[in-house]
């Protein structure tokens, strides 16, 4: 992965503000901003390509609005005619951070979460950042831990993310004791959350960390937390994932329900 973060863009307040969260990584991380825009063009006879001036024009104004947020970070812009999820999941491949709105409207048109979002944070090639169009709040970066190996590189990137941010990290394993393996006790899902942040708390010795052991459903547990988060960080899939599936129940029912922005990190490269 490059120096890169990629913003997809349409026009629409979601993805001006995902604009404006894009800029602030690019800043944090010293890396350059590639705006981009991505349109379909419709399968009939004597179909009439779209005047590309009013698309560079708000490409153009997004890339504005980034340079307005952070000054100083290179910004570039592209065009590009494609279906919007396959034109940047391609830009992922180059990329250290995508970043899109929850829903939008132009290039995206009928792609609500659940599509768009959701079909980047399952196949692109980096962390997806799924931006809202209320600013975060200025608190922790919550953690969802489930000790998992494709989980590992989730934990990796809160760790860095705290530190580029300088905030904590409240590190969140939810369990249910009534599906515990018989014999396993509270120090089981203790253990499981310490040995899954072993090590990466020596390798970022600034950043302040909190573990959380809690009784209760996952996934509602991580949409509460996420209500004075700044960023909620998961695994794309977690422990107990069927093989075929990219993307599991809870990355999926943060993107839906998250009351900031949440990103999802695949384990694999």
């Amino acid at each position: 992965m490059g120096n890169l973060v990629v913003v997809g863009v349409d026009g629409s307040p979601s993805s001006l503000a995902a604009v404006g969260t894009a800029a602030r990584e690019a800043l944090r991380r010293r890396a350059e901003l590639r705006v981009v825009y991505a349109f379909s063009l419709p399968v009939r006879p004597m179909y009439t390509p779209p005047d590309p001036a009013p698309l560079e024009r708000l490409v153009g104004e997004a890339a504005q609005h980034a340079r307005s947020v952070a000054p100083g970070v290179q910004v570039t812009e592209a065009v590009l005619t494609g279906e919007p999820v396959a034109v940047l999941e391609a830009e992922s491949r180059g990329a250290e951070l995508l970043v899109v709105g929850p829903r939008g409207v132009g290039g995206f048109i009928g792609m609500l979460l659940g599509s768009t979002a959701v079909s980047l944070a399952t196949h692109a090639r980096c962390p997806v950042l799924v931006a809202r169009e209320e600013p975060a709040g200025a608190g922790p970066v919550v953690l969802g831990v489930d000790g998992s190996p494709a989980g590992e590189k989730a934990v990796a990137f809160a760790f860095t993310e705290a530190e580029l941010r300088g905030t904590e990290i409240v590190a969140l394993h939810a369990w249910l004791p009534e599906y515990a393996p018989v014999g396993t006790g509270v120090e089981a899902p203790e253990r499981l959350l310490a040995e899954a942040l072993a090590g990466h708390a020596e390798s970022h010795p600034d950043v302040t960390v909190g573990q959380e052991v809690v009784s209760g459903e996952t996934r509602a547990m991580l949409v509460d937390a996420s209500r004075t988060a700044q960023l909620v960080v998961v695994g794309a899939r977690g422990r107990g994932g069927f093989a075929g599936l990219l993307m599991g129940s809870v990355s999926q029912a943060l993107l839906h329900h998250a009351h900031g922005p949440v990103a999802v990190v695949r384990g694999e490269a």
